[in-house]
């Protein structure tokens, strides 16, 4: 449950913190204040919720534990409008609307200059217990390189929608999706349905998406019926044996597993294991495998299917260089239709309602206010 007192309206910067498994608190915290010349101090717009913030809620972390002594400011899918910034900055202006990279690396070690920030063992990300704080505040504090301007034609409750966006562009360009290719999504959640549409733009002839709940195929449909090539989806049971399931899909869609025919790429982005093993079954062979749902750590995994079959194996966290502000660009450009993703808006003081609406898995997109957005 969350606490409400004192009042948000009577503070100066109101913060969503989590200090344990169902313990979150409205609390004021101090404004961040311009420490480089390159800060820009942000007012957030809005924030969106994903299946990392549910998993915080309601077990408190995944890898470090958020505790009473080491509570965190929530949140990372973020918008908001440029409130201040450093003397250096000459690209942005008080006022300006943004999309919001939420990390940011050293840019110095060995894995930055390798061209992985991503994967920065510095990496300050929002909302990352016992490291950062995260965007459910008014005011928030970025680098200018992690500040995306976006046009008056996009709205600020869209440009949330760039941290999964990034996401999905770095899943589809790490495993090579490229023209002509057969693509199938396990999972169609947010970042599932972004992973479709990109593998689209980048070339893919036909995508499918695989999920057990026939109103998120649904979704991705009603998209699908406006972009060419984005024509299937396949609902699982989660009965029977997983080859079998494996060979049915494939003569759904017209391929036969016992010529080795199957799909060239599988983006996997429900962290669930039997779809994992699934994706491998329905791999062509010397497909290519990208693990891009975050799940248990600990998986039976079809090696030997793996090894036969020669699949190459990658893994995707967040984004590198150059996706997240290619995700802008699509976007900009209209490619997707983000609006569609938002199912419900609700106030700064109801991100338990936000957390709890998205682990029931209504809708596709829930976002929480920021302090000063009216409804």
């Amino acid at each position: 449950m969350a606490s409400h007192s004192p009042h948000v309206t009577t503070m100066i910067n109101p913060s969503c913190l989590l200090y344990g498994p169902g313990d979150a608190r409205y609390e004021d915290r101090p404004i961040p204040i311009i420490t480089s010349p390159t800060d820009v101090i942000i007012r957030i717009a809005y924030t969106g919720v994903c299946g990392s913030d549910v998993h915080f809620w309601h077990h408190g972390g995944i890898k470090r534990p958020i505790t009473p002594n080491n509570p965190i400011t929530m949140g990372h899918e973020a918008s908001g409008i440029v409130h201040a910034i450093g003397s250096d900055i000459t690209t942005l202006s008080p006022g300006d609307r943004l999309a919001l990279e939420p990390g940011y690396a050293c840019h110095r070690c060995n894995i930055c200059k390798s061209g992985h920030y991503n994967l920065c063992p510095r990496m300050k990300f929002a909302g990352v217990p016992t490291i950062y704080h995260g965007t459910l505040t008014r005011f928030f504090k970025l680098p200018v390189d992690c500040c995306y301007r976006i046009p008056d034609s996009m709205g600020l409750d869209e440009a949330t929608l760039m941290e999964p966006l990034g996401v999905a562009v770095h899943s589809v360009r790490e495993v090579g999706v490229g023209p002509g290719m057969r693509v199938c999504v396990f999972g169609a959640g947010t970042v599932g349905v972004l992973c479709m549409l990109v593998a689209r733009e980048f070339g893919a002839d036909g995508v499918v998406g695989v999920d057990m709940k026939g109103g998120k195929l649904g979704f991705a449909g009603r998209l699908w019926e406006r972009r060419r090539g984005l024509g299937g989806g396949y609902i699982l049971d989660g009965k029977g044996e997983i080859q079998e399931e494996g060979k049915r899909m494939l003569e759904r869609f017209g391929m036969d597993a016992n010529e080795g025919e199957g799909f060239d790429i599988v983006i996997e982005a429900t962290g669930a294991e039997p779809c994992m093993r699934l994706g491998v079954e329905v791999l062509k062979v010397g497909g290519r495998f990208m693990q891009t749902g975050l799940g248990k750590r600990n998986v039976t995994f079809p090696i030997g299917t793996m090894a036969e079959k020669e699949i190459m194996l990658k893994g995707c966290f967040r984004y590198g260089p150059g996706d997240f502000a290619l995700g802008v660009q699509f976007a900009v450009e209209g490619r997707f239709p983000l609006k569609r993703f938002i199912t419900k808006v609700v106030g700064f003081e109801k991100a338990v309602e936000a957390w709890e609406t998205t682990a029931r898995g209504e809708g596709m997109k829930t976002l929480i206010r920021g302090v000063d957005m009216l409804e």
